[in-house]
């Protein structure tokens, strides 16, 4: 069996040579897929339609047709995005035999640059945890020890990357969703600017946080994939008009940081910060003041507020969102014709689990007529006092910011599963959710092992629509530390 090349532009390179062919990759990747069994990373493998893509793919090669370099390259999508005729599941009950009639549109583009669809990956259900522990299907292990959580929500696109199953990997992040499980895995995960990439088909959580997220193993291949799904869907009216400028990444060599400033948020030195991650932190830190760059401390004052502003928004969508399921048109039906109301209650009792129905009844509780003005219009009004407090520092204390992505390495199943849903959150998601309600982009990297053996990621924050910069950046720190991943 065939050894296959560790990024995206070198495979396309050898498929287009034909030095390798897409039998060799359809080999190498499902018998990964079968080794790590064990992981749980995928609900579905979805074997017949890579076949049959791959089919297509050869036949282009064969005759110098090529659509490009991620035509024949092995992608996977998290189980909450639309596939056309094939399972979505959400990770729940609720929707453990729907087939969707039509695919999400970052999935589509894909399809249409070539990629191959190897499966859909496991995840929290309904996308609502940090561990992808919360799945119908059983837990996601980690690749590094399967004693630790993946992360989550999107655990099971980290690990089909991290293993090696695929190239790429779609994820979805409300609140760290992408980045926390890119972390913990050790590998590179992007929560673009809200509205660059089209939600179509992504089955919602909180409409106004939720983006697609992209799962890589380099930087580079991040960037391959975010240009070929950004842009304006008709489909979505939250995406931002116009063509985005593609994301252009100059040779590491060429890559200058001089004249740049970073800046290091003192809100983020959280009393949960573990040893390990606050001295990675120091230690990038100070490999971009040794490259030129200037770093400096800055201040972005509500954050403490942050995590508590996101459990009332999240659960007020959330209860609007999952009102949708009720077993009459999709989804799965109880069995009481006593009533309509009955037939409600008995589907939803039996579809959602106890994490979803307590943010459903939160939800509703902060809707209240009497708690309407002290719950869900406060959390507004301090939802844009967060957000400007990164217009305030960028605009005038510096280009990015660095930061942790998660507190810690990631934790045993056994110690995570131990607490609540909502304190898991409020631990794990601490840096990386204020960034969704900004509404801008942020990348995980990975940086060094603990002495566990287990990845530690830092993360870059950049203002709304700085996606070249922050792959830049991030692609210098990559070539820097030189992680060693997994696979």
């Amino acid at each position: 069996m065939k050894i296959l090349p560790k990024n995206i532009k070198l495979l396309a390179s050898q498929l287009r040579d034909k030095s390798l062919s897409c039998d060799d990759v359809s080999a190498s990747v499902f018998n990964t897929i079968r080794k790590t069994r064990d992981l749980n990373a995928f609900i579905t493998v979805t074997e017949e339609v890579a076949q049959k893509q791959w089919a297509d793919s050869r036949e282009r090669h064969k005759l110098g047709k090529s659509l490009g370099d991620l035509d024949g390259v092995p992608i996977a999508v998290k189980d909450n995005f639309c596939t056309k005729n094939i399972r979505t599941t959400c990770a729940s009950r609720m929707l453990q035999d729907f087939i969707p009639t039509y695919s999400a549109t970052v999935y589509e583009k894909l399809a249409q640059c070539g990629a191959t669809l190897i499966g859909k990956t496991n995840m929290d259900e309904f996308a609502m945890g940090s561990g992808a522990t919360d799945s119908i299907f059983g837990p996601v292990r980690n690749p590094w020890n399967p004693e630790h959580i993946s992360g989550g929500s999107s655990g099971g696109s980290a690990v089909a990357v991290a293993t090696g199953s695929c190239y790429a990997a779609l994820g979805s992040d409300t609140g760290g969703s992408t980045r926390n499980p890119a972390a913990y895995c050790g590998v590179v995960g992007l929560k673009p600017t809200y509205g660059l990439l089209s939600r179509h088909g992504l089955i919602p959580l909180v409409n106004s946080l939720d983006v697609p997220g992209i799962l890589t193993r380099t930087v580079e291949d991040c960037a391959t994939i975010l240009n070929a799904i950004a842009g304006t869907d008709p489909k979505d009216s939250t995406t931002i008009q116009g063509s985005p400028k593609s994301v252009v990444l100059s040779p590491v060599q060429d890559i200058s940081l001089r004249g740049l400033k970073i800046g290091i948020p003192r809100e983020y030195h959280s009393p949960q910060l573990e040893e390990n991650v606050h001295e990675t932190w120091r230690f990038v830190a100070n490999l971009l003041k040794d490259a030129g760059a200037a770093v400096n401390g800055v201040s972005l004052p509500h954050t403490a507020s942050s995590i508590a502003v996101y459990s009332v928004l999240n659960a007020c969508e959330v209860a609007s969102n999952m009102a949708r399921y009720d077993g009459i048109e999709y989804g799965l039906r109880a069995f009481d014709e006593s009533s309509t109301e009955a037939l409600y209650a008995k589907s939803r009792e039996a579809g959602f689990n106890r994490v979803v129905k307590t943010r459903i009844l939160s939800g509703n509780f902060f809707l209240l007529r009497r708690n309407y003005e002290s719950y869900f219009k406060q959390a507004l009004k301090v939802r844009r006092l967060i957000a400007r407090d990164f217009d305030d520092v960028f605009r005038n204390n510096c280009h990015l910011l660095l930061t942790p992505t998660t507190l810690s390495e990631a934790p045993l199943h056994r110690e995570f599963t131990e607490q609540t849903n909502r304190d898991q959150c409020a631990v794990q998601d601490f840096c990386t959710q204020p960034v969704n309600m900004a509404g801008i982009p942020a990348i995980s990297i990975p940086i060094r092992l603990s002495a566990n053996n287990l990845p530690l990621s830092l993360q870059l924050i950049g203002p709304r629509l700085s996606e070249t910069l922050l792959l830049t950046v991030a692609r210098w720190i990559e070539h820097t530390v030189n992680f060693q991943h997994k696979i």
